[in-house]
């Protein structure tokens, strides 16, 4: 990207203020916004982190029972309503406001959880999560909205950076609640994230929108000069048309899908590996190097890693805490050196590491390699996930900020939706020890009606009992058998593709921007 005068663009990379004269520029109602960002984070991850668990958890222990294809299905309509409705409700942001819109999704979250404590059943929960998207998605563009109103372009770098960083300290605390309560009972995770979330309610009260009089004052001219301000039926048709207007211009829809490869892998990290992790990874080797051959017996250290009761394994939820955890503690300095980097450079570099870990998740089933594998991705994404997002929000006109973070959730519904049906199905398909049991039950002689009667999450259960082995080296034995590894390659080959085309992106679209921009100039 040329830095003469004369090729300057809206997409233009600009000198950043350095560490602390950037993060001393921040305004108060930045850390406002990263408070409530934090506290919606806390309670959605609380349910994320832990929802395959959930369904892939025998109805005898209070889960859904369910295989991955079916789960795959609530993924599905999970990431479409939250992911495509912000197209819609950032438009709505920029019109009514970011704090109204922000008061509403958190009415619309409570629901959701509620929902999902109330109703323990498939369709409960699918009820629930199409509830919680809806809520979500009008959440979004309104606290991102705020963000970029309320920070400059000399300091965006470190804005998004830490506001990522408060993402993940609700993150990381988040399964930590859940991990402990599912212990107990699986529907008081959902109303303890119900209870959570209430918390912005509190935080609202300290808000304060910025440019909320210049907003307003530029809705009444737009309004007056189309004569009068229209009903609210008609501000959404013109909200909708307004923008798929704007989705439709090439340098917007062109980043949005390119860059939907890094979402898929990003989703791919909770939806599936919690059950790659469960069904395959051995952590006992990460314990009896932490804490020796007995395990960990303190309570608060199996709180804060989140082991089984015993203290011999680390939970999935705890091994993907790990990339919440090196996030919140180090996403600033990440963001310093991503400020370094051209915008582009950044996110290419983020989506190649974040694919090597995709890669190494599935070369062996030691812990300790899981462990690396989650920390190279947690790097990755400190560099490309921020940068996505301030990027966006950098070439979107002044007064359409909402509305283009809103589109920002575009990319993510597309590499999220993909992600939810071939990524649950090549589970099922290549990796899934409850098939890979129930296969080598009818091997060994069980009737086809019998392996079909046991209840769905049960038959590694069955077939350790048939064996007569301890459960790990049944694991082992099925591990050698049928190399689950193998369908990462996949996942990893996805974002290769990603990060080879944001190189593409970033060298075609300041020129592009900029011819039209001439264009336009010139028929002026």
């Amino acid at each position: 990207m040329s830095d003469s005068p004369s090729s300057k663009t809206a997409v233009d990379d600009v000198v950043q203020l350095s560490l602390i004269p950037a993060i001393a520029s921040l305004s108060y109602v930045f850390w406002v916004v990263g408070g409530m960002e934090m506290i919606e984070r806390l309670a959605y991850y609380g349910v994320k982190a832990v929802a395959t668990l959930y369904a892939k958890d025998p109805v005898s222990k209070g889960g859904l029972g369910v295989s991955m294809t079916e789960f795959g299905t609530i993924l599905t309509c999970w990431a479409m309503i939250q992911s495509v409705l912000p197209v819609f409700t950032g438009g709505l942001s920029d019109r009514f406001g970011y704090k109204r819109t922000i008061a509403a999704s958190t009415v619309i979250k409570i629901c959701g959880y509620l929902i999902m404590a109330a109703f323990p059943t498939f369709y409960g929960f699918f009820a629930g999560a199409v509830v919680l998207a809806s809520g979500t998605a009008v959440f979004k563009p309104g606290i991102q909205g705020t963000l970029v109103k309320s920070t400059r372009r000399e300091n965006s770098s470190m804005a998004w950076g830490i506001f990522y960083q408060t993402v993940n300290i609700g993150g990381f605390l988040g399964p930590l609640v859940a991990g402990f309560l599912r212990k107990m009972e699986w529907q008081y995770v959902f109303l303890a994230c119900a209870a959570i979330i209430s918390l912005n309610f509190l935080m609202l009260l300290m808000y304060t929108e910025p440019g909320q009089d210049t907003r307003e004052a530029d809705l009444a001219a737009k309004d007056a000069a189309a004569g009068g301000k229209p009903g609210f039926g008609a501000a959404l048709s013109a909200l909708a048309t307004d923008s798929l207007r704007e989705l439709g211009k090439p340098h917007v829809w062109v980043y949005l899908l390119i860059f939907s490869g890094f979402w898929f892998m990003f989703n791919s990290l909770f939806d599936v590996l919690p059950a790659h992790i469960e069904d395959w990874v051995d952590t006992r080797d990460i314990v009896s190097t932490l804490f020796g051959t007995g395990g960990a017996q303190n309570e608060v250290v199996k709180f804060f890693i989140v082991m089984n009761k015993d203290g011999t394994e680390v939970l999935p939820e705890g091994m993907l805490n790990l990339n919440a955890g090196l996030i919140m503690l180090t996403c600033f300095l990440f963001a310093a050196v991503s400020g370094k980097m051209r915008a582009i450079t950044s996110m290419v570099v983020g989506t190649l590491l974040a694919s090597a870990a995709m890669f190494a998740s599935g070369a062996s089933a030691l812990g300790w390699i899981s462990v690396a594998a989650i920390g190279v991705f947690s790097v990755g994404e400190m560099l490309s996930s921020p940068k996505f997002s301030e990027y966006i929000g950098n070439f979107a006109p002044s007064d359409k900020k909402g509305m283009y973070l809103g589109f920002s959730q575009v990319s993510l519904a597309i590499g999220w939706t993909l992600e939810g049906q071939l990524g649950t199905r090549m589970y099922d398909a290549f990796s899934s020890k409850e098939v890979f049991s129930r296969q080598m039950l009818l091997e060994k002689g069980m009737s086809a009606e019998a392996v079909e009667a046991i209840p769905r999450g049960e038959g590694f259960t069955k077939l350790v009992e048939l064996l007569n082995q301890p459960p790990h080296e049944v694991t082992t034995m099925l591990y050698n058998l049928h190399h689950p590894g193998t369908m990462w390659i996949f996942m990893g080959g996805i974002g290769v593709l990603s990060a080879a085309g944001i190189w593409w992106y970033g060298t075609w679209v300041p020129g592009a921007m900029l011819r039209a921009e001439q264009k336009a100039a010139a028929r002026g």
